[in-house]
């Protein structure tokens, strides 16, 4: 089952929380408060909810409230908090699956989010490549390095995927460009020149050396594995 739409409080949501949505590929609709939930809700419903409580701690508690005592209890439903408001939320665990304390790390909250979807069997995680720090999703073509988006144009995300996905093996230009551009394109070795220039350009100097040259033959992404 794929994902149709995860409901966010509050609206607008904190900018990280809307990026690490986008890059984990789950589809969100954020909403001020129940009524526009319930206005807003997709026809086969919504699949899980993201409450923010950082800054109206009451106001995404009475969220919560609305959403659990619909007739189709929403569920999973996790609560970001801050370390201060944990103490608040020993007789409202009814309230919530599962909390986050923010400030969080977007990979704490994907991976929670993944576990409380598989656990209700609400839905599935949008394929994903990781290398390292190195995250692509290939469904919504999406790429960001220690949690930082990438700003790829169309054939750098399909060359990077093309490297990441083949990590440790030396390809030489030729293989690359019928691999990645496809036999049907008609561009020199300098194409893949300018776009691995380009990339790692974009992967900032500290990365910079994840595609290494293989001198006489071409280029390397990383290692087969990593230690």
């Amino acid at each position: 089952m794929v994902l149709e739409s995860v409901l966010v409080y509050p609206d607008p949501p904190p900018p990280l929380l809307a990026q690490t949505l986008d890059l984990a590929g789950y589809p969100w609709k954020a909403c001020a408060n129940a009524s526009v939930a319930t206005a807003a809700e997709p026809a086969d419903g919504w699949t899980g909810a993201v409450i923010v409580a950082d800054d109206d701690p009451e106001g995404a508690l009475m969220m919560c409230r609305s959403l659990r005592k619909r007739d189709n209890a929403l569920e999973p439903l996790l609560l970001l908090i801050t370390g201060a408001q944990l103490a608040e939320l020993e007789l409202r665990e009814d309230l919530f699956d599962d909390f986050c304390l923010s400030p969080f790390h977007p990979r704490e909250l994907e991976t929670r989010l993944r576990h409380l979807f598989w656990r209700t069997g609400r839905g599935t995680r949008p394929e994903i490549v990781e290398y390292g720090d190195l995250v692509l999703n290939l469904e919504t073509y999406q790429a960001a390095l220690d949690d930082r988006p990438l700003d790829l144009t169309i054939m750098e995300y399909e060359l990077l995927k093309f490297f990441a996905t083949h990590p440790g093996k030396a390809f030489t230009r030729e293989q690359l460009l019928s691999r990645v551009w496809g036999y049907e394109y008609y561009g020199g070795a300098r194409t893949v020149d300018v776009h691995v220039r380009r990339l790692r350009a974009k992967l900032g100097e500290e990365h910079a050396n994840l595609i290494q040259t293989v001198r006489s033959v071409g280029y390397r992404f990383g290692q087969s594995r990593l230690r």
